[in-house]
């Protein structure tokens, strides 16, 4: 399968554990998501490569803010796995506050993606994660992830229910299904990201 035009090119370009290591951009568009939601996955079946992204079975892992060049000084960026319950306290309080500092002041940031688990969606942490975006004024759009281990069914009333609380609580913010494992929904994902990306 040829990749698409947007990830074309893409390629690590570097990982920043703090505000200095943000390399100059001229747009972003951020994913986000709890440990072993599947955003690895996500990424790496949108830019149709194997392993882009590491997919840990670690949760976790991700410590970092990685960018991905897509060219033209145009990144993808992934923030590190938030919510898993075995990282220390300390470390956990680091990466909250370097994600929050970034969705909020990163003036490149065109939009985020957040993944969340299809069968656990809209924790408190995908919440406060959504919170603290929203001030942006920035869209943001969720990947209800691993639509593959539901029944079609069972994964549309879960869309539908997601959307409601979204509705409710999050004006704005966009929901669809996804499943990197039998790509459910790439083509609608890699839509909104084109928009996001695109000149103004």
């Amino acid at each position: 399968m040829s990749r698409s035009g947007l990830f074309r090119d893409i390629a690590f370009f570097t990982s920043a554990a703090d505000e200095s290591g943000l390399p100059p951009s001229k747009m972003e568009v951020a994913f986000a998501g709890r440990s072993n939601a599947g955003k690895s996955s996500a990424i790496n079946a949108l830019a149709q490569r194997h392993r882009l992204a590491f997919v840990s079975k670690t949760p976790g892992r991700t410590r970092q803010i990685n960018f991905f060049s897509l060219g033209g000084e145009r990144f993808l960026v992934d923030l590190p796995g938030y919510g898993y319950a075995k990282v220390p306290r300390g470390m956990r309080n680091e990466w909250e506050h370097l994600i929050s500092g970034y969705l909020q002041l990163r003036p490149q940031l065109r939009g985020l993606i957040v993944i969340m688990d299809i069968r656990h969606p809209m924790k408190d942490l995908d919440r406060q994660l959504l919170a603290w975006f929203e001030g942006t004024g920035r869209p943001a759009h969720v990947l209800l992830a691993k639509a593959d281990k539901l029944g079609r069914q069972p994964a549309m009333e879960q869309l539908r229910s997601t959307e409601k609380i979204v509705a409710a609580d999050f004006p704005g913010v966009s929901v669809q299904l996804f499943s990197a494992q039998s790509r459910i929904g790439v083509d609608e994902a890699e839509a909104v990201l084109n928009r996001w990306y695109a000149p103004t």
